[in-house]
Formats: structure tokens, C-alpha cells, sequence
């Protein structure tokens, strides 16, 4: 199951090597809601083995296209149950901000007009 969510980036961990064989990197995101920025969802990615580099080239605060696959797994220890759901990320994008549709008009003073050009004998 492939996704992809886009928001601005606000934490990500340093690399944490649970073994020799496995690493993994946790980072989340700021998803903007349209309709109240109070409802924004903060949502948490991880990274496993050598996608943790992903977030090297990445500040906070940057806007960020991730995307990510949902695992789930099953756990049982002293027989208990637990489920766990993980969004591991695949790649990064950054995202890069949007020029307005129009560009303002400069203002200009008297000062920048320059000088009329000298006249010249021409009949026309």
C-alpha cells in the first residue's frame, strides 16, 4: 500500500541503531488543515535502514512531500496480544513554495523616470 502526505517537517530524531542489523529514524510532520489551522495533524514517519538518510539534506520547517507505506504487525509476549501500526517512508521530497499568480506592480518615483532624450533634427 503506497501513499504520499505532504506538510512541513517540525522534529526527526537522530538514527537509533536497535541492532547491528536494523536502524530506524522517526521524524513528523505538520499536515495543514484547510478549514481550521487548529485541527493540523502532526503525523509520525518512520525510516528503517538506509532510508534514515533521507532526512540529512532536510531542515526543520521545510515543506516536504513523503512517501510511505502502512505496516502493520502482531506482537504477542506472555501471552498478550498487541497490534502496531507503523507509516514507513520511501523517499522525501521538498516542496517548494509557490510563486503568487501575479507579481505586484514596483512603485516608481519621479527619480527613476530617466532623462528625455536630447532632440534631434529629424522631420518626422
Amino acid at each position: 500500500m503506497n501513499y504520499e502526505i505532504s506538510g512541513k517537517l517540525i522534529f526527526k530524531e537522530e538514527t537509533q541503531h536497535i541492532s547491528e542489523r536494523f536502524q530506524k529514524r522517526e521524524f513528523v510532520i505538520e499536515v495543514e488543515n484547510e478549514k481550521n489551522p487548529q485541527w493540523n495533524d502532526f503525523v509520525k514517519i518512520q525510516l528503517i535502514q538506509d532510508r534514515c538518510d533521507l532526512l540529512e539534506n532536510i531542515e526543520l520547517n521545510e515543506s516536504i512531500k513523503v512517501y510511505f507505506n502502512v505496516r502493520g504487525r502482531k506482537w504477542e509476549n506472555k501471552g498478550q496480544i498487541s497490534y502496531f501500526t507503523n507509516l514507513e517512508g520511501w523517499r522525501i521530497e521538498k516542496i517548494q513554495p509557490q510563486t503568487p499568480e501575479y507579481m505586484p506592480i514596483p512603485e516608481y518615483r519621479v527619480e527613476d523616470i530617466p532623462p528625455m532624450p536630447e532632440a534631434d533634427d529629424l522631420p518626422f
